[in-house]
C-alpha cells in the first residue's frame, strides 16, 4: 500500500508544480513601441537557423534588427544567415580569458545592437507569427525581464527520450515556489529584456564564466530589483533541440542537469524529488511483474502515463509511444543525471559543442 501512496504523492506533486503560464496572444502593439534587437548566438546551427530566420521574417511585428553571431561555426551557419536580407552577421572573435562561448557570443551581439529592447534567442527557436508582439506585451505587463520555456518539437525516436527531462524543465521554471527565490533563473533559449535593465546588471559579462549563464543571470536581475517572469511557449515559441544526434542531446542535457539543482528553492526540489521517485518506482513494474507488488506498481505506472499525456500537450510533441513506455524516458533521465554527475564531480568540467567549460567557470578551451 505504501508504494501506491508514494506514486500517488508523486503524481500530485506534478500537479502542484505544473502551471499553464502560457504567453497571452497579442496581434498588434500600440504605435511607438520600442525598437527590438534580436540577438542570436549560433555555433554549427545550419540545421536550425533557417527555421528561426524564416519565422522572424514572418512576424506581425517585425524586429528593428536581427543580429546573428557566428561563433566559429564549421558548417554553413554563416552562409545561411547571410542569405537573409536585413540580417547582420557578426564573425565571432577569439574567446577572452574567463568567458564561456555562448556568453561571449551574446555579449558580442549586444555590443553591436542599437535597439532599446533585446530578444536573446537560441538558433533552434521557432516563432509563431504573433510571437514577438506577444513577447513584447508580456514583458511590458511583467515590468521586468521574461523568458520562455519553448514547446519541444521532436521528430526522431532518440529526441522523444527527452520527455522526462522536458517535464522537469517545466516544473523547474513554472514552480510557484520559485516566485520568491532570490536565485530565480531564466530559460536561456528565449529571453526578453530592456536595454536599461540588461545594462544595469552588466548583462552577460556578469555571468561570463558560468556554465549556467541563463539561470544565474536571472538571479542578477532579481538582485537588481527587476522582476523575473517565466512562461510556457505552447502555441507561440517552440524549438527542436537536438537534430544533430543522440550525442549532442546527451551533452546538452547533462551539462547543467546536476548544477541547476543548486539554484532551486528547497520547496521546489522536494516535490520534484517526490515526482521523480514515484516515476522510477512505477517503472519497476517491468522488473517486479511476477511479484505481489505488480498490481500497485502497474496502477502507479498508468497514473503517471495519464499525467504525462495531459502535460505533454503543453510541453512538446513526443508521440503516443513515449508516454505509454515512459520507462525508456526514465532510463534516459538516469543516464543524463549519472553522466552529469560524472562530469561535475570527477572531471570538474562539462562539454558542449566542442568546448570544455570548467565547473565554476575557471577556464574554457
Amino acid at each position: 500500500m505504501w508504494i501506491l501512496i508514494l506514486m500517488l504523492a508523486g503524481c500530485l506533486s506534478g500537479f502542484v508544480l505544473f502551471r499553464k503560464n502560457t504567453l497571452p496572444l497579442y496581434h498588434e502593439l500600440d504605435p511607438g513601441q520600442q525598437k527590438l534587437s534580436v540577438i542570436i548566438p549560433a555555433r554549427n546551427e545550419e540545421c536550425n537557423l533557417p527555421y528561426l530566420l524564416d519565422s522572424l521574417m514572418s512576424q506581425t511585428m517585425p524586429p528593428f534588427e536581427i543580429i546573428v553571431v557566428d561563433d566559429f561555426s564549421s558548417d554553413r551557419t554563416r552562409e545561411i544567415a547571410e542569405r537573409y536580407a536585413g540580417v547582420k552577421v557578426i564573425a565571432g572573435s577569439p574567446l577572452p580569458q574567463g568567458w564561456t562561448g555562448k556568453s561571449w557570443a551574446v555579449w558580442s551581439g549586444y555590443l553591436q545592437a542599437t535597439g532599446d529592447l533585446f530578444a536573446f534567442l537560441d538558433a533552434d527557436i521557432r516563432l509563431a507569427p504573433h510571437a514577438l508582439a506577444s513577447l513584447i506585451k508580456a514583458r511590458e505587463r511583467s515590468k521586468g525581464v521574461i523568458s520562455v520555456v519553448p514547446f519541444h518539437h521532436t521528430e526522431k525516436l532518440y529526441e522523444k527520450l527527452a520527455l522526462v527531462m522536458n517535464m522537469l524543465g517545466i516544473f523547474t521554471f513554472m514552480s510557484v515556489f520559485e516566485k520568491g527565490n532570490p536565485k530565480k533563473g531564466l530559460y536561456g533559449s528565449c529571453i526578453l529584456a530592456l536595454r536599461e535593465d540588461y545594462e544595469k546588471i552588466k548583462g552577460h559579462e556578469s555571468v561570463k564564466s558560468e556554465v549556467l549563464d541563463d539561470l544565474l543571470i536571472g538571479s542578477k536581475f532579481v538582485e537588481a530589483g527587476i522582476p523575473v517572469t517565466n512562461f510556457i511557449g505552447y502555441g507561440m515559441v517552440s524549438f527542436r533541440m537536438y537534430p544533430q544526434g543522440l550525442r549532442s542531446e546527451i551533452e546538452g542535457f547533462s551539462k547543467g542537469a546536476i548544477l541547476s539543482t543548486s539554484t532551486l528553492s528547497p520547496w521546489t526540489i522536494v516535490p520534484i524529488a517526490i515526482w521523480v521517485l514515484g516515476l522510477l518506482v512505477s517503472d519497476a513494474a517491468f522488473i517486479l511483474a511476477n511479484t505481489s507488488w505488480a498490481l500497485p506498481l502497474f496502477i502507479g505506472y498508468v497514473m503517471y502515463m495519464v499525467q504525462l499525456f495531459y502535460f505533454m500537450k503543453y510541453v512538446g510533441v513526443f508521440g503516443i509511444l513515449m508516454p505509454v513506455m515512459h520507462v525508456f524516458a526514465s532510463l534516459f533521465f538516469l543516464v543524463i543525471m549519472l553522466y552529469s554527475l560524472y562530469q561535475v564531480v570527477v572531471l570538474g568540467q562539462v562539454r558542449w559543442k566542442g568546448r570544455y567549460v570548467q565547473v565554476g567557470g575557471r577556464r574554457n578551451r
